[in-house]
């Protein structure tokens, strides 16, 4: 297998599992469409390329310098996890023209991705396993890769949201579809606590 398509069979394994950042695009094609939520998709890329460049650039060297911040970061990244199913959980489920609640915007994609344990591991194990010598061209060439595969991975959670999106023809589904989606952040913040 080349080098090229190693880095983009770990990009997509990475990049197409369920997380938080998957579970609220899934929620957000569901609620807005695909078209709305691309914000959120384009946030959430350019979020975690930006993560893994500078991580490839030494990022994970000064975060092991203070240890105190990666704890920060965690605890941040599961205090938002916990807001965000708090929103899911609690939203009426009405539909129509009333309704006002603003698909997730670029900075959340970027902002959630920055605060999700799974990408800072993501990060630290691709560059450890494909620019492990601080080759900047492997660098580059991997965080191109990943750009793509990761947008297309969480455009297509946004996709898929939008598809059953007919199912939510009532206030009731779309209640019990965001309690789901709530449960889920939840259990994800859960485990991030507990691992």
């Amino acid at each position: 297998m080349s080098l090229t398509l190693s880095m983009a069979a770990f990009a997509l394994a990475a990049s197409i599992s369920p997380g938080p950042v998957n579970i609220v695009a899934l929620g957000s094609g569901a609620r807005h469409g695909l078209r709305a939520s691309l914000k959120h998709v384009t946030g959430a890329t350019v979020g975690f390329s930006l993560l893994l460049l500078l991580i490839g650039l030494g990022l994970h060297e000064l975060l092991r310098h203070w240890p105190a911040m990666t704890r920060v970061l965690h605890i941040g990244g599961v205090a938002f996890l916990l807001y965000m199913a708090w929103k899911l959980a609690s939203d009426r489920g009405e539909l129509g023209r009333d309704n006002h609640t603003p698909p997730p915007s670029l900075l959340t994609g970027a902002t959630l991705q920055w605060l999700n344990p799974k990408a800072w591991l993501a990060s630290v194990a691709g560059i450890g396993a494909y620019v492990g010598e601080g080759q900047t061209a492997l660098l580059w060439q991997f965080t191109g890769i990943y750009f793509v595969i990761c947008y297309l991975s969480i455009a297509s959670w946004a996709w898929a949201g939008s598809v059953i999106s007919h199912y939510l023809d009532n206030p009731a589904r779309v209640r019990l579809f965001n309690r789901v989606l709530a449960a889920l952040l939840v259990a994800s913040a859960l485990y991030l606590l507990l691992a």
